[in-house]
């Protein structure tokens, strides 16, 4: 959750956000990049940005700037537009005492029209927090585990992901080696070692919790827990969705997470076996939920936030920047207004999520939630937000056009 080829020479041509005149934007040799394109634009001119309500913005990216400054969550890995950690201090401490949420977001960054070689309009898609019913005990009832993380599964050195091709696995007599696939791990490769949060109802769920990368599970007694994605196994991740489409079993216009589950209810024993094939496992961490309107822990080291988070391609963007987004919601959400214009604040990744101009909404939890997010295969325009500091470290300059 494919970085563009460097190349020499391109000129992105802009109106300055800042003035009314015209201006041309360019950015140096060292970051020109080919089929990437970023149009300056005025913010306050783009379509429904009069209408959002950016006071429901702002505090999501307040809790990103309060992580930013205290251990810049983002920053510990190479981002192509992401500038140094040093080059958001300013923007983030200003946003922490902004009480005017417009006024700050059209003056703090520089607002740039994203394009790609790719495609004309990029893709953007949704995903929710599950709520499950779940157990602290297995039984007949709840037979499925949830589990924390392993200590064997480590992150392997230069050499080992050289050597296996892989990110992530155990060592086993000091030499690399895959970790358990989530066949083994389903048929007992874990048992034994006490890793167990709590067990659900169904594979299915569990399956889609792990899809998710969270949820919310709901014991007998009334209470809740909060499941929060703690690492993957580090085999590749498959679509299982792409694999019914291929093998003709599912038209890839019916293809949904509705229309995954249905599939599954009907041919329980094959579904059992396509969910193998998706080898990559994740295992999760329990956390508190403070505040109830809140949603999981990102990858970005904060709590999201319903409609207004966003997951994007980590090699990209940095978490914490703004996204003006315009999209729409799937037929299936019956919203009367089927437009999506509005900003939102880039706060987690996915392994699925790659591409310059792609996007996937956090939606919350619920049943509306899910209907949006299962169904959500939208086109869709996206302008990055970047302070100017960022801008001026790329080599992104302003001058005047004839």
């Amino acid at each position: 959750m494919k970085s563009p080829s460097e190349t020499e020479g391109n000129a992105w041509r802009a109106a300055s956000p800042t003035s009314a005149s015209a201006g041309q934007l360019a950015p140096s040799d060292a970051q020109a990049l080919d089929n990437v394109h970023l149009q300056a634009v005025d913010l306050r001119s783009l379509r429904g940005f009069a209408q959002d309500d950016l006071a429901t913005a702002l505090p999501a990216f307040q809790r990103q700037a309060g992580e930013i400054l205290a251990r810049g969550a983002g920053f510990s890995r190479e981002v192509r537009f992401a500038g140094a950690h040093a080059d958001w201090l300013d923007v983030c401490r200003k946003s922490l005492t902004a009480t005017n949420a417009r006024e700050f977001f059209s003056t703090a960054f520089v607002a740039l029209h994203v394009s790609g070689g790719e495609r004309p309009e990029g893709l953007f898609t949704g995903y929710f927090e599950p709520e499950v019913a779940g157990s602290r005990q297995q039984s007949t009832e709840f037979p499925v585990a949830v589990y924390r993380r392993p200590e064997d599964l480590v992150a392997f050195t230069q050499a080992e992901e050289a050597q296996t091709g892989l990110k992530y696995g155990r060592r086993l007599n000091g030499s690399p080696k895959p970790y358990f696939s989530r066949s083994e791990i389903e048929n007992g490769a874990l048992h034994g070692q006490k890793l167990e949060i709590c067990w659900l109802e169904s594979w299915v769920e569990a399956f889609f919790v792990h899809i998710q990368g969270s949820g919310r599970v709901r014991f007998a007694d009334g209470t809740t827990i909060r499941l929060s994605y703690a690492a993957k196994s580090g085999l590749p991740y498959t679509g299982i969705g792409g694999v019914l489409v291929e093998r003709g079993d599912m038209r890839r216009e019916a293809l949904s997470m509705q229309g995954l589950k249905t599939w599954m209810a009907q041919y329980p024993q094959q579904a059992r076996e396509l969910m193998w094939l998706n080898r990559s496992f994740v295992f999760f961490r329990e956390i508190l939920v403070p505040d109830e309107t809140l949603g999981a822990v990102g990858a970005a080291q904060v709590n999201l936030t319903p409609g207004r988070s966003l997951a994007v391609d980590r090699s990209l963007w940095t978490f914490g920047t703004p996204m003006w987004i315009e999209t729409s919601y799937p037929p299936e959400a019956a919203r009367p207004k089927t437009q999506i214009n509005r900003l939102m604040i880039a706060q987690d990744t996915g392994s699925a999520i790659k591409g310059l101009v792609r996007g996937d909404f956090y939606w919350g939890w619920g049943d509306e939630a899910a209907l949006i997010a299962g169904h959500m295969k939208s086109a869709g325009r996206m302008h990055a937000l970047l302070p100017h500091a960022v801008a001026k470290r790329l080599g992104l300059r302003f001058g005047q056009m004839s």
